[in-house]
């Protein structure tokens, strides 16, 4: 049985604070790859700053094609409106059955306020976290604490954000080493966040 973290998230643009966190879940815990779902519309993000799905999918496919455990999934983008985990999740064991097992991979912070996820009690009981620190006080809800499918790993504090690089990059700021080359190479050439 493959196990498989899934890394959520809109990924625009994915940056290299994705993929050291990615590759870093990979290589130092026990999941065998790491798949990023590209999210079309997160229930907690507005739409209109969000590149086209297809060339979030392109980027996330340029940055991570020299990575054979980390793969590009678009698997919401045929899913209903707003994306819900949980519904993905039981997509996804529909469509792979006993042969993959699939865990999350989160921040934090995202724990922090994973009780107001749709159904977190569901995913909680099949599948397992994957938490990478975040800049925050470390404090995790009580309900959370020691609960056995939730496993903290101590990947590197990655202070970079997708909003940042937008942001500056319509500036006029050099964001360049912040992002894969490739990634770099496609978004420029294709005039994106300017």
């Amino acid at each position: 049985m493959k196990k498989v973290g899934l890394y959520f998230g809109t990924f625009n643009p994915i940056h290299i604070g994705h993929l050291v966190i990615a590759n870093y879940m990979v290589e130092f815990s026990d999941l065998d790859e790491v798949w990023f779902v590209i999210t079309p519309r997160s229930p907690f993000k507005q739409k209109q700053s969000l590149l086209d799905d297809h060339h979030r999918f392109q980027m996330v496919f340029e940055a991570i094609e020299d990575y054979p455990k980390l793969k590009a999934s678009k698997v919401e983008f045929s899913l209903p409106q707003p994306n819900y985990t949980v519904n993905t999740l039981v997509h996804l064991g529909e469509q792979y059955g006993a042969d993959h097992r699939f865990c999350l991979i989160m921040g934090e912070d995202n724990l922090k306020t994973f009780h107001k996820w749709k159904n977190y009690e569901v995913i909680l009981d099949n599948h397992e976290l994957y938490v990478y620190p975040r800049v925050s006080d470390g404090r995790l809800p009580d309900q959370f604490k020691g609960h056995e499918g939730i496993h903290q790993v101590n990947a590197p504090i990655m202070e970079i954000s997708s909003t940042f690089i937008r942001k500056q990059h319509k500036a006029g700021k050099n964001i360049r080493p912040m992002l894969p080359d490739r990634v770099w190479k496609y978004m420029d050439e294709m005039n994106f966040y300017r």
